[in-house]
């Protein structure tokens, strides 16, 4: 479970950036946290990667407060989130295949781990055919998907996906949202952010909707609305 506690943040003398924040997420969830520009979305996701701290208040990952975890255990627990970002941020000089690798090496898996995972998780998102390929020989919609690969090669509890449709074109939008369902479909908890209102609609899951750093909609199966 995925738990914040009254979380605060504070920047400077500036209005909050959360205020007052409070909800759960159970395992295998599919959550979705909308609100525009400075609502409060980014500094929410840093807070379980532990990127930033809370003024007030705390996070609990697994019933443990991430900000009070030591070193070791925090990459720990990160290695249970995996993440997906707007601009891919996949290797350019690197295959599909070697990116993914690369993901699994730093994580401390086997060559034999990767020759047998690697394949396995191109075929999940339909480019087993393009895992010899490289960046720029892929279309955005292809990157992404290799980006969402990398995400869940280690096989995580958690992905965040961060405006992962934001460079996309509708088609490759509804191809990228349809493998984030079939992950959590698995059993894998889905943390989307998204401005995409044909997404959120789409998807017919919990929808957290944030104003000006607070919580102003939890809907269990909401719409966009601002």
């Amino acid at each position: 479970m995925i738990y914040y506690d009254k979380v605060t943040k504070l920047y400077n003398d500036a209005a909050p950036a959360l205020e007052d924040i409070s909800f759960s997420i159970e395992p295998g969830e599919f959550v979705s946290f909308v609100g525009h520009s400075g609502a409060g979305k980014t500094t929410l996701i840093k807070m379980l990667l532990a990127e930033d701290r809370p003024t007030s208040g705390a996070v609990f990952f697994q019933s443990e407060n991430i900000h009070e975890l030591p070193s070791r255990m925090l990459n720990m627990m990160r290695r249970k989130i995996g993440t997906v970002f707007q601009d891919f941020r996949l290797l350019p000089h690197k295959t599909a295949y070697e990116n993914i690798a690369f993901a699994m090496e730093a994580a401390g898996r086997s060559d034999e781990d990767i020759r047998s995972d690697v394949p396995h998780v191109l075929e999940l998102v339909d480019l087993g055919d393009r895992m010899q390929h490289f960046p720029g020989q892929l279309s955005g919609g292809e990157q992404q998907r290799v980006a969402i690969a990398r995400a869940i090669v280690n096989q995580p509890d958690v992905i965040i996906a961060d405006e992962p449709t934001g460079n996309l074109d509708p088609v490759n939008t509804f191809e990228v949202v349809q493998i984030l369902k079939k992950i959590n479909d698995l059993g894998t908890t889905i943390i989307l952010t998204t401005h995409n209102k044909g997404v959120i609609d789409s998807l017919k899951k919990r929808v957290i909707t944030l104003d000006r750093g607070r919580i102003v909609r939890d809907d269990k199966e909401g719409k966009y609305v601002l």
